[in-house]
């Protein structure tokens, strides 16, 4: 175990394991370093140069590095866990990651990310979302509002007229689809082959 810590939502536990960085929260596995494709393709797929990002998500820094390579002017980075932006910023995440978090373009902000989008309405042109494991693999359940109706509304009513609101998620969710499919003004699914055998999913969705 490299580091330990009493989290907003339980016990955070950050440890190496077959060479990689994992974090683990409340005894569930939450994210690791090993991949990080479908990370970035969260980031890639909706960012424009130029444009404003909203990264939900610190992860392990693979979103927020691709906003930053993406040429994103400015991008504000809302994390719920203050124990997790330490670790970064002390390197225990990588040299990248600690770097990135000191680029003039983020503003960091440490809070629930469904308050933050709630109060700035039309502000960004990408909304990009990576809070939990997907609809249907809550690690915290209180992430359950961004991911019903009234939570998906407030983020598309975040974005600026032809932004993209993405969403990852640790498996395919059919139903979630269904209602995102039933509030956007369009949605794309593109799935990443993971290792452990289901897929990384990711939607893009843009504003009705």
């Amino acid at each position: 175990m490299l580091a330990r810590a009493q989290g907003v939502s339980g016990e955070l536990v950050l440890r190496e394991h077959e060479g990689r960085r994992e974090v683990i929260a409340g005894g569930v596995f939450l994210m690791d370093t090993s991949d990080g494709r479908s990370e970035r393709l969260l980031v890639s797929g909706a960012v424009r140069p130029g444009g404003h990002v909203l990264v939900g998500g610190l992860g392990v820094g693979s979103s927020l590095q691709e906003a930053l390579d993406a040429g994103a002017a400015h991008v504000t980075l809302v994390e719920l866990e203050p124990a997790l932006v330490g670790w970064h910023r002390e390197g225990l995440l990588g040299a990248a990651s600690a770097a990135a978090l000191t680029d003039p373009r983020v503003e960091l902000v440490v809070a629930d990310v469904i308050d933050v989008l709630g109060e700035r309405p039309g502000a960004y042109d990408a909304v990009c979302l990576d809070t939990d494991n997907g609809p249907d693999w809550l690690v915290r359940q209180e992430n359950g509002a961004l991911y019903g109706d009234a939570g998906l509304a407030t983020a598309l009513a975040a974005l600026r007229p032809g932004g993209v609101l993405a969403l990852w998620s640790a498996g395919p969710s059919p139903e979630f689809e269904r209602r995102l499919r039933g509030l956007a003004g369009g949605v794309r699914r593109e799935e990443v082959p993971v290792r452990r055998g289901e897929p990384d999913v990711v939607w893009f969705a843009t504003a009705p």
